[in-house]
């Protein structure tokens, strides 16, 4: 980075000590947070010596571990410069991604897929950009992975710019109504109220995207369509951003059904997480199935997210990778059991 000059010196032999001097115009403030907080995220995180004086930052560690301080803060400043704004949480982003993804931070943090409502809505993580890299270029598009990952979130961004841009000339949001534990039949009220709460994370989401007054005319005019997933059956789309919602509470058939309605200028997103099937007993997610069915395709891509990629609150990565090593020795003790029962006879 042009406007950051770094200098370097060995001191002692094995430690390596680097200047970087901030640009005058990115107030300190904005880089080290408010009473430092973001500053002691950074030094939480390496194995260096920082010390601030004015806008001269000096690093002083092994050289692997200076050079990875000199660079996040390049990221950062670049991050400040494209409009971004530093957090606690983007500045542990943006560390994960140095040590761990070929992404640099700033191109991730600064990718604005929308902005709406005085706020931009972007990908937080390296996984986050690919998925939304991937629905560009891609007209079937399948996000896998846990709750919190931002899968429909961001697909929703994108039909939204896709709408704005006139890519595309209607948004489909469909879910498949299916019970999670409880049963529709018990529900108060007619059916499309009984069929409602499972949309209504859809119409939240619209809410956060578009002028909520602006909302019921689109639906009227037919340009925004919330409906259940057998609504689909016998439709062919056109020109259409369709996204497909929950998508591992699909039957096989229904994923069939589903993707069969493609016509011609749309774009397809499928999105679901194959931990949460809520299919009766028996009955196998059509999002599992549908992955050594069209792996092979060519523009059909899926996007794998990880519980390193939630976006909500850091417990719920905690909860996502225990409730996963709950069900591995689940397994394992299943397994088990079946060895020591020997074949049946």
């Amino acid at each position: 980075m042009s406007e950051l000059h770094e200098t370097r010196r060995t001191a002692p032999p094995s430690r390596t000590q680097a200047k970087v001097l901030i640009p005058d115009e990115y107030p300190m403030v904005s880089l080290l947070g408010s009473r430092d907080e973001l500053l002691r995220v950074i030094e939480g995180a390496f194995r260096a010596d920082i010390h601030v004086r004015g806008n001269e930052i000096t690093v002083t560690g092994g050289p692997d571990e200076s050079g990875a301080v000199v660079r996040l803060f390049e990221e950062l400043v670049e991050v400040l410069r494209n409009g971004g704004e530093l957090t606690p949480d983007a500045v542990e982003r943006s560390i994960a991604m140095l040590r761990m993804s070929s992404e640099r931070p700033a191109e991730v943090l600064s990718l604005d897929i929308l902005s709406s409502r005085g706020r931009t809505i972007r990908p937080k993580t390296a996984n986050q950009k690919r998925y939304v890299d991937a629905i560009d270029r891609h007209t079937v598009v399948f996000g896998i992975g846990p709750a919190g990952t931002g899968k429909t979130y961001l697909a929703m961004a994108k039909a939204v710019r896709a709408l704005q841009e006139k890519k595309v000339n209607r948004i489909i949001l469909t879910r498949p109504a299916v019970e999670a534990g409880e049963r529709l039949g018990f529900l108060p009220g007619t059916l499309y109220e009984k069929i409602d709460p499972y949309l209504r994370p859809l119409y939240d989401a619209l809410h956060d995207m578009l002028d909520p007054e602006t909302i019921p005319k689109l639906m009227a005019a037919g340009t925004i369509e919330v409906a259940p997933l057998a609504y689909m059956r016998g439709r062919t789309l056109n020109d259409a951003f369709i996204i497909l919602d929950e998508a591992q509470n699909t039957s096989p058939e229904q994923m069939k059904m589903f993707l069969t309605r493609l016509g011609f200028g749309s774009k397809i997103v499928v999105t679901g997480d194959v931990t949460q099937v809520d299919l009766p007993s028996g009955t196998e997610s059509g999002l599992r199935v549908v992955q050594s069915i069209l792996s092979e395709i060519r523009d059909i891509h899926f996007s794998r997210l990880t519980s390193a990629d939630v976006v909500r609150h850091r417990l719920v990565s905690d909860i996502v990778d225990a409730y996963g090593r709950y069900d591995v020795q689940k397994q394992q003790e299943l397994k088990s059991v079946k060895q020591q029962r020997g074949p049946r006879r």
